[in-house]
């Protein structure tokens, strides 16, 4: 991913609705949630839930299907998987990570010198 996309994708989703909505529907898997669904569980009106999805879209988080007079939403996680990797590259400058446990992501070893500090 290149830079600008990055800083679309993290400009839609510094913002309270927006980011619950994208965790919703990460949540809601590969079948997603109509808009109504989405609003209703946000606790937001339908007009404002559209600004915001219109926002998530633009940045390439999010998918719209047409389903008959619904409008459907998924995560895209091709571009949350991105920008996730984008933002792990280089992790510790290369070396293996301070983390036993690999599932729980990137955890820099603290170097001897920080330590006795």
């Amino acid at each position: 991913m290149d830079a600008d996309t990055i800083i679309r994708a993290l400009s839609a989703l510094a913002q309270g609705h927006r980011l619950a909505a994208f965790r919703l529907l990460v949540q809601a898997g590969a079948s997603g949630l109509p808009a109504g669904v989405l609003a209703e569980r946000l606790g937001v009106p339908n007009s404002s839930l559209s600004f915001h999805l219109a926002q998530l879209s633009h940045a390439g988080l999010i998918r719209q299907e047409r389903q008959g007079r619904s409008l459907i939403y998924s995560a895209d996680y091709a571009a949350m998987n991105g920008l996730i990797g984008y933002l792990m590259e280089n992790c510790c400058a290369g070396a293996v990570c301070g983390s036993d446990d690999a599932s729980s992501g990137c955890a820099p070893a603290i170097s001897d010198e920080r330590k006795s500090a």
